[in-house]
């Protein structure tokens, strides 16, 4: 695609105006998956609603820093929400200059600090048992939820994770059930995670309620009459989770879906399986990802303040 709104004159690219249908060609252009371009959608559309606003066509790098900055101040935005809008905005005006539209001004721009912790929290042993506790299991969709609230906790699966998972992907293997995973941005399932005995009878007395089911199904299916039987989402299930929550008694922002996989790894640490085993299992990429458990782990071992509050009197 070309523009002939943009000229080149010694190798270097004449700024011409920043179009609303840039958007949508950028958007073509990325190759990845659908959700990463609908995250990258997402991110965007921030930025070109601000120049839109305070109408600028030909955005400098101070316009991209006072964008940035304005996003930092939001407080309902989290630092790692603006990284992704910032990182989109980078790789836009990449973009834009490898097309010969738009000198890339935005190479380079960093975003916020994000702390080496995790933003949510972790359930200890009894407080996970009265999640588990107060699912009503009566119900299609109380098994339902109940066998992905194990699941989580037991081997820290995603919820991408979770919504990928098909019926036929449970086998034996080694003298254990298994689930294999299509893991968060992979295509293969290659990856397995191994299924205690309490967890595989969850799911078993969930998919005994339906018997009309086969193996290329999804292993967890959606209950709404709209998409009933059909794959669930990530935002259904991460909302199943903060329901489940809610009804054991924990209503906290930082209690969330992933505070089933964090609960699993915290647990984990603490009965002395190693960081190599635990990021194995939670199909981490690098083990300073994994750390970050310990971290949590000691700091909340850490009573410093309380031993001084009492020394001092």
């Amino acid at each position: 695609m070309t523009y002939s709104i943009t000229t080149w004159q010694g190798g270097a690219i004449q700024a011409a105006a920043i179009r609303p249908d840039m958007f949508d060609s950028f958007l073509k252009y990325v190759d990845a998956k659908p959700q990463t371009v609908e995250a990258y959608r997402r991110a965007l559309r921030p930025f070109f609603s601000y120049l839109a606003k305070f109408e600028i066509s030909k955005p400098t790098r101070a316009d991209l820093i006072a964008y940035r900055d304005g996003l930092k101040e939001k407080a309902r935005l989290a630092a790692a929400t603006v990284n992704l809008y910032i990182t989109a905005m980078r790789r836009f005006f990449a973009w834009t200059e490898q097309e010969g539209i738009y000198p890339d001004i935005a190479r380079g721009l960093k975003g916020a600090d994000v702390a080496d912790r995790f933003m949510r929290d972790d359930l200890k042993q009894d407080e996970l048992a009265q999640v588990l506790q107060a699912v009503d299991r009566d119900s299609v969709t109380g098994r339902r939820d109940y066998a992905i609230f194990r699941l989580m906790a037991t081997a820290g699966l995603r919820t991408i994770e979770i919504t990928r998972a098909n019926i036929e992907d449970m086998t034996m293997k080694g003298g254990f059930m298994i689930l294999y995973l299509q893991r968060k941005g992979r295509d293969d399932r290659a990856e397995y995670v191994k299924l205690g005995r309490s967890t595989e009878e969850a799911i078993r007395e969930y998919l005994e309620a339906r018997p009309e089911a086969d193996g290329k199904d999804p292993l967890f299916a959606s209950e709404s009459d709209r998409n009933k039987g059909g794959r669930m989402t990530t935002k259904s299930i991460s909302r199943i989770a903060k329901n489940g929550l809610k009804a054991a008694g924990f209503n906290s922002r930082r209690l969330t879906a992933h505070s089933f996989r964090h609960t699993a790894a915290t647990i984990a640490l603490n009965n002395g399986y190693s960081i190599g085993q635990i990021g194995e299992v939670l199909g981490h990429r690098s083990e300073g990802i994994t750390k970050r458990y310990l971290h949590s782990s000691n700091r909340e071992k850490n009573n410093m303040e309380i031993t001084l509050d009492g020394l001092i009197g």
